[in-house]
C-alpha cells in the first residue's frame, strides 16, 4: 500500500493569540497545564492565521503530519504531493486543492471580544477572500474556577437595528453592543451553530472544538486604534456591514443557533451523532462517534479530520495498527482503505470526525 492509503498522526501545536492554553494542556494530559497565550490548537489545518506575517513565520496555524514512513511534513505539502490520492475527484471537483474545512480546539481564559464573520460574498468584496467564516463550536469542557459559570454571546436580541447598534459602537461602548446580544450558559456537549453575519463571542471558561470555514477573518467590535479618519470610517462601514440585524427572542434564539444532535447510525458497538450537517450548513459537517465495541468507520468519498474525544483504543487499516488514546488528531485520506476502530476493552471511545463540503447523510448511514 501506498503512504496515501494509510490514516496519518497530525502533530499537536498551539497558536499565540490570547489569554488561554490550560485546558489544551490538560485535554493532553498536561498537569497542571498553563496559560501560556497559546489557547488555540489548529488540527488538520491548511489554513495559514492572519498575524502569520507579523509573528514571523508564514506558516502559522498549519497542521504538521507524520506520514506512514516516518517522514514529518505539513499537511499541505502531503496534499500537493498526491491531491487526487489524498483528496479525492468529488472533493477537488467540489472543494479545488485545498482541504475546505478547518478544526480547532479553542481555550477561552477570558471572555473573547464580540465579533462576527464575513459570508462569502462579503468576503470576497470586502477582504478578497474565496472563503467567509461559518463556523460552529462543540463544547468539550468547563473551567470549574471561572469567575462566572461559562457562557457565550450569541445572536441578537429581539428588536435590535443597525442604528442602535451602531450608536454603541460609535460611543465606544462594547457593554451596550454585548447587551445586543443572548446570554447563553453552556453545558458539555452543547453544539452551537455561527452563521456568516451572527454576533458572538465565547465566554471566560469555555473549552470547545470549533469546525468552521478555512478563513481567519474577524471583524471585531473594537475601534481601531491609531487609525486615520478615512482608516476609521472604512472600518466602521465594513464592521456594521457585515452584521445581519435578524435578531429573536431568546427561545427562538436557541432553537436557530444551539443544534440537537441526531443518531445517523447504531449498533452493539454504539453510536454516531451527527451535530452539524446539511441542516445547518454546506460548507462542513461534523459526526461524533461513541463506542465502547469495533465498528467500521464510514468512508465518506472524501478526506477526513478526528480527533479523539476520551477514552482509548486501536485503528485498524490495511494490516496495520495504530494506538489511540485521547488528544490524538489524525488525518484519514480519501485512498484510505477500510478503518476499523475498536475500543479498549472496558473503555468507552469517542472521537470527532470532521468533513469538508460536500459529505451528505441519510438515517442509517451517510455516503458521498
Amino acid at each position: 500500500m501506498e503512504w496515501y492509503e494509510y490514516p496519518w498522526k497530525l502533530v499537536q501545536n498551539k497558536i499565540v493569540r490570547y489569554p488561554g492554553g490550560r485546558e489544551i494542556d490538560r485535554f493532553r494530559g498536561i498537569f497542571p497545564g498553563e496559560d501560556d497565550g497559546r489557547p488555540e490548537a489548529w488540527v488538520g489545518s491548511d489554513t495559514r492565521t492572519s498575524d502569520a506575517a507579523e509573528k514571523g513565520d508564514p506558516n502559522d496555524g498549519c497542521a504538521e503530519c507524520i506520514l506512514p514512513d516516518g517522514r514529518r511534513c505539513y499537511l499541505f505539502e502531503a496534499i500537493d504531493a498526491c491531491p487526487e490520492q489524498v483528496l479525492g475527484k468529488a472533493h477537488q471537483e467540489k472543494n479545488g486543492g485545498k482541504l475546505g474545512v478547518l478544526v480547532k480546539l479553542l481555550d477561552a481564559q477570558r471572555q473573547l471580544g464580540l465579533q462576527t464573520h464575513p459570508t462569502r460574498d462579503y468576503a470576497k468584496a470586502q477582504f478578497d477572500s474565496d472563503y467567509g467564516k461559518v463556523e460552529s463550536w462543540y463544547v468539550l469542557s468547563k473551567r470549574e474556577d471561572s469567575a462566572e459559570p461559562p457562557y457565550v454571546l450569541l445572536g441578537f436580541k429581539e428588536g435590535v437595528t443597525r442604528e442602535g447598534f451602531a450608536r454603541g459602537f460609535d460611543a465606544g461602548d462594547i457593554s451596550a453592543m454585548e447587551n445586543c446580544c443572548h446570554k447563553i450558559p453552556v453545558e458539555v456537549g452543547d453544539t452551537y451553530f455561527i452563521e456568516a453575519g451572527t454576533p458572538h463571542a465565547i465566554g471566560g471558561g469555555c473549552f470547545v472544538a470549533e469546525v468552521q470555514e478555512p478563513s481567519d477573518i474577524t471583524v471585531g467590535a473594537r475601534k481601531l486604534r491609531e487609525a486615520s479618519p478615512e482608516e476609521q470610517l472604512r472600518h466602521r462601514e465594513r464592521l456594521l456591514g457585515c452584521y445581519h440585524y435578524d435578531g429573536a427572542d431568546y427561545e427562538e434564539n436557541l432553537k436557530k443557533y444551539r443544534i440537537p444532535p441526531q443518531t445517523v447510525r447504531r449498533g452493539d458497538w454504539g453510536k454516531e451523532q451527527l451535530l452539524i450537517g446539511p441542516g445547518q450548513t454546506e460548507y462542513f459537517s461534523f459526526t461524533r462517534l461513541d463506542l465502547t465495541g469495533e465498528t467500521e468507520l464510514v468512508r465518506t468519498g472524501y478526506p477526513q479530520v478526528a480527533i479523539v474525544l476520551s477514552g482509548s483504543g486501536t485503528l485498524f487499516c490495511g494490516g496495520c495498527e495504530l494506538p489511540l488514546k485521547q488528544a490524538d488528531e489524525l488525518f484519514f485520506p480519501n485512498s484510505c482503505g477500510a478503518l476499523t476502530v475498536r475500543a479498549q476493552e472496558g473503555e468507552a471511545l469517542s472521537l470527532l470526525l470532521c468533513n469538508p463540503a460536500g459529505v451528505s447523510f441519510t438515517p442509517e448511514k451517510y455516503r458521498p
